[in-house]
Order: C-alpha cells, then structure tokens, then sequence
C-alpha cells in the first residue's frame, strides 16, 4: 500500500475538497494560520533529544505504518524508564471541536505500536493559545475512526477525484485555499445551472407538441 502522509488525515476530515486540492491536485498556499502553524512545528523540532528526570526527548521522529498505509513525524515523543511512550503534537490555537487533531495523534500512536511492538494508550496536544497539554486517550472508538479515516484518504488519493466545494463559512474563510478553491463561486454556478435547468423545463412544458407527419 502506498504511504500516505498522516497530516493528510486532518486535511480530509476538515475538508475532503481541501484534502483532494492538496494531495491529488497538489496545490498549496499560505495563510497567517498556516504560518503559525509551521512556526509552532519548527520550535517543536528544533533542538536535540534529550534527558529529563529519566525521560528520554526524542524530536522529529519518523514513524510509519504498512498496516494504515502512513508515514510522518512525531513532534515530539517522550520515552519513559518504565517502557511507556508518549507521543506529543504541537498546535496552534487551541482544541477544536471537531476530531482531527486527535485521528493525527492516534496515527502516530499506531504507527509507533506497529514499529515498537509496543502499546501507546496515550498522547498529548499542546496549544499555544492554552499553553497547556491536553490528555487524549487512545481508546476503541478513536482508533476506529482513525483507521477509517486512514481507508477513506486512500480510496480519495486513489479515486483522484476533487469533490465539489460548499461552502461553509467558518471552515472557509479560515483555510488557505479559498482563493483557488474558489467555493463561493462554485455555489454562484451551481445556483446559475439550476436555474437554467429551471428555465428549460419550464419552456419545454410551454412549447406546443410538433404535429407528428403521417406516411
């Protein structure tokens, strides 16, 4: 199975049209949250690993999952003396309401478990505007939807089809490709074709019956 990038599974479940124009169109540009986003990965990564209070550091770390079909890094991965592993993202802003930023997680969590052989039950996100860690438990219901996820992004990747845009307002008015994804217009079209439809119909029902030519 081809390896897919983990960060794709955030993209897909904020936005599969957001998904498709990034993995399949390979198309990107920049925002101020993008930005700080970056800035917010870069800090993680930076710097080398180290030793804390018997807890191995390690930043950067490459994970990957034959099983999930995934590759990526880990900000930030703690090694505890006891054998338990704790893999930490780093965020801007703070918790969503929506599931994302924990699928991102929990794929690194499988991808650790499948290359160490080991358990990861737990993770941290940390959030610049909270500047605080969060829990997130790896329970049954979270590894479902992320490996359900993790199938969705290949049959999208390999299906290389963009959906439709819709617009929703606070979804895209945030996102960086709102220039090239263009959804207000896509929904200006969509009502111009249903009207035209609307028109024609109507004509059609209005016009009289051409005579049929007996022979």
């Amino acid at each position: 199975m081809e390896l897919l990038p983990i960060s794709a599974l955030q993209h897909l479940l904020y936005c599969e049209r957001q998904c498709a124009l990034i993995h399949v169109e390979q198309v990107w540009a920049e925002n101020r949250f993008t930005a700080e986003g970056n800035v917010m990965h870069e800090k993680a990564h930076d710097g080398p690993d180290e030793l804390k209070a018997g807890v191995r550091i390690v930043r950067g770390l490459a994970v990957k999952s034959e099983a999930l079909g995934l590759s990526g890094q880990c900000d930030v991965v703690e090694f505890a003396a006891d054998g338990s592993v704790l893999p930490v993202e780093y965020k801007r802003g703070k918790p969503k309401a929506h599931r994302a930023d924990e699928v991102q997680l929990c794929a690194q969590a499988l991808c650790l478990e499948e290359m160490m052989g080991a358990a990861v039950p737990e993770g941290r996100l940390f959030y610049d505007q909270t500047r605080r860690r969060m829990d997130v438990i790896f329970d049954v219901e979270l590894r479902t939807l992320t490996k359900e996820t993790a199938q969705r992004l290949h049959e999208l990747i390999a299906s290389r089809e963009t959906p439709s845009a819709v617009y929703e307002e606070r979804k895209c008015d945030a996102c960086s490709l709102i220039e090239l994804c263009m959804p207000q217009a896509m929904r200006f079209q969509k009502g111009a074709n249903a009207w035209f439809k609307r028109q024609m119909a109507e004509l059609g029902e209005s016009s009289p019956v051409a005579p049929q030519l007996k022979t």
